[in-house]
């Protein structure tokens, strides 16, 4: 018998697998059409499970228009002509023009960015991603809820235009306090605030803002202590110079404000927004915080008329601001950050002179919750890509998704995911509560016994795990992204930008590593951990008693008896946290500072899941709580899987993995 010639395989034959598909993050019924529900089968529904149960624990049962978004933006982020945006921005970065062709400084347009970036600001605008927290007409849900899980499914998609949107929402919620106040000796500042809020709270592309935020300077980083920048308020007379000398509007015609900015920001993203809120040093002494437009007029002639019988927009240039480089990163590539040089810069004081540090905590709130809640959305599309791989992915004659020892790694990634996205959840929605009415928002939800009721409470156990949340969900999802890397192989650690770049984790990863860093890195926010529990104006003198482990106990105590086991270590945490504090110094709690911002995070992200699985219980659920809370004990504790039953545990292994809850479990197992 002639043996067959040996076939070499090339570029374009040979092995060539299934390639995966990425399917919509979450899924909601009441958007499906009546054919496609009697079609669904086995893990048909939402392919990202925390976003259901996140919705089902925050919201009420008749928010369908705010679930039907979630529906409608999850497909969105996946589509072809959206994510050839993203591709664009990410291959083709900012790039700086400091000079005009004969070499004078290029005031006009010294930043271009790319199309795709543009579009994708754009889409954001349109889609609400910031601008549905500030719909003050909706009362019955929880808008915070609303607006990051809208940024959840987005924002991996968005590239990094998350981060202008987070400092736009930071800007909305500190200006929004200001706004009405007496104008002083600042006559118009009303005027002007009110119309920058209502373009960074706005949803059409041609009106909405994004806002910068800039604090860091280089001798402090995220401590604004050594600030040098310098703000001098100007006479009436120089005011009036200004004006005569055609510089006295701002590109959207609102007057320039009485205040003359100079100094240098050294660390500033999103450097293409409309306007900034800086950090100043003033002659009273302390640092104020400031409002500027990025751009003034030049000149105080009409526009004129082009050739197609348009106006033309008014000549502009940047607001005494002159972009000295770009920061080259490893990640954000596609997110101009830029080092400024400020020198007469006009601008408006937000609130009273000397307490900008306080006022501008409110956009610090605001981003230090978005990067922990960012980092949570990148870990769940970095799984969602590791999902549509294991589905494909053969490995001695078999999918990954069948391999016992492969969906262990998996699931344990996949609790770790749950923990993290509960415990930033959890924190949006107490910002939320804040902001709106209890009765009205959080007494129809299943969240009634988890979010308090006072509005004191509430601020108080924010502040405190804010920061937490912020330091270990963002690290956590770094390790997490790792894992999905990994999950991939070679084809993870390539910049996969082919296909829409829906498989460039690297990307994510690279993007997400700055989410320890940016808005205080861990270490700085240990030390504001420590500043919290040592507050006596917080908690009646002891925030971590009648705040915190008050808190924590209701909780607990609303958990089903199946998790006696489980509720107790808990609580064994808490212990451990109290017995830290109680009587230690403040070098001692610095010096254990990551001690505590594990233990708070143990006992938060356990509380939570415990809690969501008693309200709404589920096998998979139930069992995601138990092994995470398991993992976290402080003794060790004896493995539930026995040498007999291990393959039984695969099974919920591959649950846990995929998805599946206990209705498309049963499903599964009769197909």
């Amino acid at each position: 018998m002639t043996q067959r010639p040996l076939q070499a395989s090339s570029s374009t034959s040979g092995f060539f697998q299934a390639l995966p598909v990425l399917p919509p993050q979450y899924t909601s019924v009441d958007a499906l059409s009546s054919s496609a529900r009697s079609q669904r089968g086995p893990n048909n529904g939402s392919d990202d499970r925390v976003i259901d149960r996140v919705s089902s624990l925050y919201l009420p049962s008749n928010a369908t228009d705010v679930t039907k978004h979630f529906h409608h933006i999850a497909r969105v982020s996946l589509h072809p002509s959206v994510l050839v945006h993203a591709t664009d921005a990410e291959t083709n970065p900012p790039v700086l023009r400091p000079l005009t062709t004969f070499g004078e400084e290029n005031k006009n347009d010294p930043l271009w960015t790319t199309t795709g970036w543009q579009k994708l600001k754009e889409i954001g605008f349109e889609e609400g991603v910031v601008a549905v927290a500030y719909d003050k007409s909706k009362t019955i849900y929880n808008r915070r809820i609303y607006e990051f899980v809208l940024n959840h499914l987005w924002s991996s998609t968005g590239t990094m235009t998350g981060c202008p949107m987070s400092m736009t929402d930071g800007a909305a919620k500190l200006l929004g306090r200001h706004l009405g106040e007496p104008e002083g000796d600042q006559p118009g500042r009303n005027a002007v605030f009110q119309e920058a809020y209502r373009r960074l709270t706005s949803r059409d592309p041609n009106q909405a803002w994004t806002s910068g935020q800039w604090m860091t300077e280089r001798t402090g980083g995220s401590d604004v202590s050594g600030t040098e920048t310098v703000a001098n308020r100007m006479s009436s007379e120089e005011v009036e110079q200004e004006v005569k000398a055609g510089r006295g509007i701002d590109a959207v015609g609102m007057p320039l404000g009485p205040w003359k900015i100079d100094g240098f920001k050294w660390f500033s993203s999103a450097t293409d927004s409309e306007m900034a809120v800086l950090l100043a040093r003033t002659a009273k002494g302390g640092l104020s915080a400031f409002y500027i437009p990025m751009r003034r007029r030049i000149g105080d002639k009409a526009p004129t008329a082009n050739s197609i019988n348009e106006e033309a927009p008014p000549t502009t240039e940047l607001n005494g601001i002159r972009i000295q480089r770009l920061k080259n990163k490893l990640g954000t590539k596609s997110l101009p950050t830029a080092e400024l040089e400020l020198n007469g810069t006009r601008g408006w004081l937000i609130g009273k002179e000397g307490l900008g540090v306080k006022d501008i905590s409110a956009i610090l709130n605001i981003t230090r919750l978005s990067t922990g809640a960012g980092s949570a959305a990148n870990w769940g599309r970095g799984l969602a890509i590791c999902r549509a791989y294991s589905k494909v992915r053969k490995v001695r004659g078999g999918l990954l998704q069948d391999n016992p020892a492969h969906l262990r790694w998996m699931a344990d990634e996949t609790v770790k995911y749950w923990a993290a996205a509960h415990f930033a959840f959890l924190g949006v929605a107490l910002q939320g509560s804040l902001e709106q009415d209890w009765d009205n928002m959080v007494g129809d939800t299943k969240a009634a016994k988890l979010i308090p009721k006072d509005k004191t409470q509430v601020a108080a156990l924010l502040r405190l795990i804010l920061p937490v949340m912020k330091a270990q969900v963002s690290v956590a999802s770094v390790h997490g992204l790792r894992q999905c890397m990994e999950c991939l192989g070679g084809v993870g650690y390539c910049e996969n930008n082919e296909d829409g770049g829906l498989m460039n984790v690297a990307k994510i990863y690279r993007d997400n590593l700055v989410n320890p860093i940016w808005e205080g890195t861990v270490s700085v926010l240990a030390e504001d951990v420590v500043r919290v529990l040592l507050d006596k104006r917080l908690g009646d003198g002891d925030i971590l008693q009648n705040v915190f482990a008050a808190w924590v106990r209701g909780v607990l105590s609303s958990c089903a008896p199946a998790f006696k086991a489980e509720v107790a270590i808990v609580e064994e945490r808490l212990q451990a946290l109290s017995s830290i504090v109680r009587g230690a110094t403040k070098d001692e709690l610095l010096y254990r500072g990551r001690e505590l911002l594990d233990h708070i995070h143990v006992i938060v992200s356990g509380s939570a899941l415990l809690y969501d699985a008693t309200v709404n219980p589920d096998t998979t659920t139930n069992e995601i709580a138990i092994r995470w809370v398991r993992s976290k004990s402080l003794r060790s504790v004896a493995s539930t899987t026995t040498q007999s039953d291990w393959k039984s545990t695969v099974q919920t292994d591959k649950a846990i993995f995929l998805g599946f809850t206990d209705g498309e479990v049963n499903q599964a197992s009769k197909l």
